[in-house]
């Protein structure tokens, strides 16, 4: 220690005995002297033994450093308190700020310690769940040291780069307004469904914690003990906990002992298509302007990439057999283009994780289909007499949301241009049909607008009900993760997945292929809907009641099978009525139909 004496800035954690650190309580018995602010004087307050007490109000953070820095070259060991971490918004900087004027050198100046501390990100988001499993920033909302415009960019940052975001200081009896402008400018790049997480006095004694949305955040009390944690376009709500995938469904499948992957095959770059090593692998494959293109020899052609499903029980062994192609028609060009932007990981997560399912080696057996869908065209290169050719897609603002901003439809207008065109279809989603020589800046521009991108043609196509205005929202949880796990998967037929979120079942859930009505907590089952023909019949309830936790498991059961035994361009209903049975649910035939003569004459 040096002879002047020592600095112990402490961090105790959120406030409660139990979660402050070993060494933080050692620091403060060897310590003569204890300076904080009144607060979190108080809440430790039962650990100290008698020691020198300095203690101030909001706005002397200056001086109880100088005073720290005062009594320490006096030779006492002196303690700054923080809650929290001392180096997280806490008093460490402020503590090296002083000593730094003072022309401090660590060799032989006072001697500092800075003890961490459990910060308030971590021991909010261990009251929530699990929000922030994936990459996460703090911003502080007080303007009283950092410029108002600062901290905006910060914001416009941390929100279109999709971290997890956890806002200090969000509110104070005078600073009102800055929690307002925060999560506006949020809204222009993120979800209003997505998770918050509101947290005040976290193990203390008027502990609160709210799980709501970013659209109704506002509508809760938030003030400068609230710790506020926005989740990212992945973040869920289940069972009342907020959780934040960490990524590992890309290669692991979680409900099964055996992994697809064995351990020394997970680690490796064609294990991971969306890493810097695979883009740069593909970078080298890629050919030059006029040059051939490299195609797998035909459909038995494994991927180089790793799967040709979103489901990591998909993947398949890892093969290099490829082969030259010439001549290969737009199309083609088209199916690889969006193959590799998927199978790089460039698209948004949900449709990454949908269109991943084709990767670029086995293009030209189903890419055309997966990407621009039966009788469509798609392409990045040119078409005819060097036109760009027609890239096709859908796109939603949000499984359930049926409300497109001001920004979204502008942007649409403007892609679609003179020569695009725009139709709305019953699926809830627009179709986007436009001459496009670059579908990878296409996808970005629509996802930096956070749509929903999804192939067309013969898919998995996820729908539902707006939930009464998001006011019924149990069953949004079970929505977007159907969305995100078989939205955009290749289909021997396109096939409706509908969920409705009450038993009004108003947007018609039990007329699709797949019907799941939520109904007094549970879920009632269809399957083999026919919405149209003279023989139309609505789906036939298979279960009712289903627990939340099995529903999503139950229906990518009924998708695995069908996907595994259906003929092609056989329509689910078919499916049904010729197994007989699907995933353990028995087929029984649908009550005669009265014999019309349609007018048409169809």
């Amino acid at each position: 220690m040096s002879p002047l004496g020592k600095l112990l800035v402490i961090g105790f954690g959120p406030g409660d005995m139990e979660h402050i650190t070993k060494r933080a309580l050692d620091a403060l018995a060897e310590s003569e002297v204890i300076i904080g602010y009144n607060t979190y004087v108080d809440l430790i307050r039962p650990l100290l033994n008698g020691q020198e007490i300095v203690r101030t109000g909001m706005t002397e953070e200056v001086s109880r450093a100088q005073e720290a820095v005062r009594q320490a070259e006096m030779g006492k060991k002196v303690a700054v308190i923080s809650s929290g971490d001392a180096g997280v918004y806490g008093m460490a900087g402020l503590v090296y700020e002083v000593l730094m004027q003072k022309g401090w050198r660590r060799e032989d100046g006072v001697e500092v310690e800075v003890v961490p501390g459990i910060s308030a990100i971590q021991s909010c988001a261990s009251l929530l769940g699990a929000p922030v499993m994936h990459d996460a920033c703090t911003i502080s909302l007080s303007d009283h040291l950092t410029p108002w415009e600062t901290i905006v960019k910060r914001v416009e940052a941390a929100a279109s780069a999709d971290f997890v975001i956890a806002l200090y200081n969000p509110r104070s009896g005078r600073r009102t307004r800055q929690i307002v402008e925060t999560q506006s400018i949020l809204l222009r790049y993120r979800d209003p469904q997505t998770p918050v997480g509101l947290v005040k006095s976290a193990y203390r004694e008027r502990q609160q914690v709210i799980v709501t949305t970013l659209e109704d955040m506002l509508n809760h009390d938030i003030g400068m003990l609230t710790t506020v944690i926005i989740g990212n376009s992945s973040t869920t709500v289940y069972d009342g906990l907020i959780v934040t995938p960490r990524g590992y469904q890309r290669k692991y499948t979680l409900d099964v002992t055996e992994q697809a992957l064995k351990p020394h095959q997970r680690l490796r770059t064609e294990a991971e298509p969306w890493s810097l090593d695979a883009q740069e692998d593909r970078a080298l494959d890629t050919p030059q302007a006029g040059a051939a293109l490299t195609t797998p020899a035909g459909p038995s052609a494994s991927s180089a990439a790793v799967a040709t499903q979103a489901r990591p029980q998909a993947m398949a062994d890892v093969q290099a057999t490829t082969a030259v192609q010439t001549g290969a028609a737009p199309a083609s060009l088209a199916a690889e283009a969006l193959s590799r932007l998927a199978v790089g990981g460039k698209l948004p997560g949900e449709a990454n994780a949908r269109w991943s399912g084709q990767a670029p080696a086995d293009v030209s057996a189903v890419g055309t289909a997966a990407v621009a869908g039966a009788g469509a065209t798609a392409g990045t290169a040119t078409g005819g007499f060097g036109k760009p050719a027609l890239f096709e897609v859908g796109v939603s603002p949000g499984v359930g949301n049926k409300k497109f901003t001001a920004r979204q439809m502008a942007l649409l207008a403007e892609v679609a241009g003179d020569d695009g065109e725009l139709e709305y279809t019953p699926d809830h989603q627009i179709v986007l049909r436009v001459p496009c020589a670059d579908p990878e800046e296409l996808v970005g521009r629509l996802r930096d607008e956070r749509f929903i991108v999804m192939p067309i043609g013969d898919v998995f196509k996820v729908k539902a009900c707006d939930f009464c205005n998001m006011e019924k929202d149990d069953a949004v949880p079970v929505a977007e993760h159907l969305q995100v796990v078989l939205g955009g998967l290749q289909a021997p037929k396109e096939t409706s997945i509908a969920l409705n979120g009450c038993g009004m079942a108003c947007y018609g859930a039990v007329l699709e292929d797949i019907g799941i009505v939520y109904r007094k907590g549970g879920y009632d089952l269809f399957l083999g809907g026919k919405k149209f023909g003279r023989n139309a019949h609505a789906a036939q309830p298979v279960a009712e009641g289903i627990p939340g936790d099995q529903i999503t498991d139950i229906v990518e059961n009924v998708i695995a099978e069908y996907k595994e035994k259906g003929h092609p361009n056989e329509r689910f209903h078919k499916f049904f009525k010729r197994v007989g049975v699907v995933a353990g649910f028995r087929h029984e035939d649908a009550p005669a139909t009265v014999e019309v003569n349609a007018v048409c004459g169809d």
